[in-house]
Formats: structure tokens, sequence, C-alpha cells
């Protein structure tokens, strides 16, 4: 099963790795939630791996650029939280549907 990537945590090793390689210092969470400086800090790691030759920022910088969509995307709930908002948010404690037993 595939899982969604963790924009937070590819942000993370994306700061450190921009920081320690190109002295560029970067908001974190920004870049984990706003989709227009992602692909500016996308756009600004691989211009530098092109002309100082850090090619290790690419697969990040690739890895966010694939988050990006994600952004801002509430998480999707399970059809047991789903059920159990339903039934706690019942009327009078009728927990059946309709009124029908």
């Amino acid at each position: 099963m595939s899982t969604a990537p963790d924009p937070f945590a590819i942000a993370a090793h994306l700061h450190v790795l921009l920081r320690r390689k190109t002295g560029r210092v970067t908001d974190t969470e920004w870049m984990a939630t706003n989709a227009d400086y992602a692909r500016e800090i996308v756009r600004h790691a691989r211009e530098k791996a092109a002309s100082d030759g850090h090619e290790e920022l690419l697969p990040w910088a690739e890895k966010l650029e694939a988050a990006i969509p994600t952004m801002g995307v509430a998480p999707r709930k399970t059809l047991l939280d789903v059920a159990a908002d339903a039934l706690r948010k019942a009327p009078d404690g009728n927990h059946y549907v309709g009124g029908l037993r």
C-alpha cells in the first residue's frame, strides 16, 4: 500500500540540505503548506544543483514537487470515524436509521 508523501518531512530534509550546501535559510513549515513557496524552493534547489553541482538536492526537490498537490488537503476520514461521528450527533440517543429498529 502506497502512502502519500509527508510534505513536512520532505521540507525539513530539503531545508537542512539547502542550509548546508547553499547557505539558504528556508521556512520549513511554510514550505510544507504553501504550494507557491514550495514551487519556488524547488526552482531554487534545481538551479543550485545545476549551477553549483549540488546534485543531492535534486531528489528532494522532486519529492517536494510531488507532494505539492497534497498540501492543504484535509486527510480523509475512515468509514469508522464517519459512523462514530454520526452516532455522537444522533439526537436524543436515537442510534437507529430513521427511528427504525
